[in-house]
């Protein structure tokens, strides 16, 4: 099948702001991106590119003061099939584990595992090792956390999502990579694009999505705790321990998020590839817009949110 991605993504800044983008399709999928993959912004400005040491595609920029509009929008092939699963895919001992898996079992920004270790171990060291226990979690974690995006709170740990009982997809991530790594199973986090193909619509803005991997068996495997069912057509943008790692956009100063749309749809088919619908309108103020609240938008250097939601 044929899936069209897309978003655009608004910023007003009072001042020349860099910013640091994690807005391309993850390397991995690039291969599989139909004609051309290009970021817009409006009005244009320079940017440079590096890959960070997760291997993801970043972009450096710096925005001029007033607003900003950075979009994209392309087309990806994709097989059409849900999440692998492995029922019998084996847990390593950490003695086992390669050099480059070991930082997904340590604590990080919003997976606070000191916090939770005592907690996991109550609840999941009597399940069977490998597969069976991850599942476990996400079961456990799609039942802890009710999801809401008036519940994003971009300040919220895994502690919190767990005492809170409420959050968007990176809480239900985040809590599920803590578990994992407290049970010594290194897991990272992901986020990308994730639409209604394969399950009924669901009537809310599309927005980004955060799902993470399990390393287990010798490979990494995708497991989701918020839909905690097999889905088809991710599209990954970015890895790391967390969102901080993966933050879609970082900003060093002042600014206000006043639009956000994204669009994650399948292609009927070839024949009307030209003719498929542009980016659905969305809200255009912060106090009424729900985008975004699925991924990671940090500000550094600032306290305060300019209106931020994230989640």
């Amino acid at each position: 099948m044929q899936i069209r991605a897309g978003f655009e993504i608004t910023y007003d800044c009072p001042q020349p702001t860099p910013m640091l983008l994690l807005l391309s399709v993850h390397p991995e999928r690039m291969a599989d991106v139909v004609g051309t993959h290009q970021i817009r912004f409006d009005p244009g400005i320079g940017r440079t590119d590096y890959r960070d040491g997760f291997g993801n595609m970043c972009h450096r920029i710096v925005a001029p003061a007033g607003r900003l509009t950075i979009s994209a929008d392309f087309v990806v092939q994709d097989p059409g099939t849900r999440d692998a699963a492995a029922p019998e895919a084996p847990q390593h001992a950490v003695q086992d584990l390669p050099d480059e898996v070991l930082v997904y079992l340590l604590g990080s920004r919003y997976c606070d595992t000191d916090k939770l270790l005592d907690i996991a171990w109550s609840l999941f060291g009597h399940t069977p090792p490998g597969w069976p226990r991850v599942q476990a979690i996400c079961d456990y974690v799609h039942d802890r956390i009710a999801f809401g995006y008036e519940h994003a709170d971009a300040t919220r740990t895994a502690f919190g999502g767990h005492t809170d009982r409420r959050g968007v997809c990176r809480d239900f991530a985040h809590l599920a990579i803590t578990l994992c790594r407290c049970m010594n199973i290194p897991a990272r986090y992901c986020t990308g694009y994730l639409g209604d193909i394969g399950v009924p619509p669901v009537d809310c803005p599309m927005d980004f999505s955060a799902w993470f991997e399990a390393y287990l068996g010798g490979h990494w495997h995708t497991f989701d705790a918020r839909h905690n069912t097999p889905r088809i057509g991710r599209i990954l943008m970015a890895r790391g321990r967390d969102a901080t790692d993966a933050a879609i956009t970082t900003t060093f100063g002042p600014c206000t998020l006043s639009g956000f749309r994204v669009v994650t749809q399948e292609v009927p088919a070839p024949a009307v590839l030209a003719q498929a619908p542009a980016l659905p309108e969305a809200a255009s103020t912060p106090a009424t817009m729900q985008g975004g609240a699925d991924a990671a938008v940090m500000t550094m250097a600032r306290s305060d949110d300019h209106g931020r939601p994230q989640g």
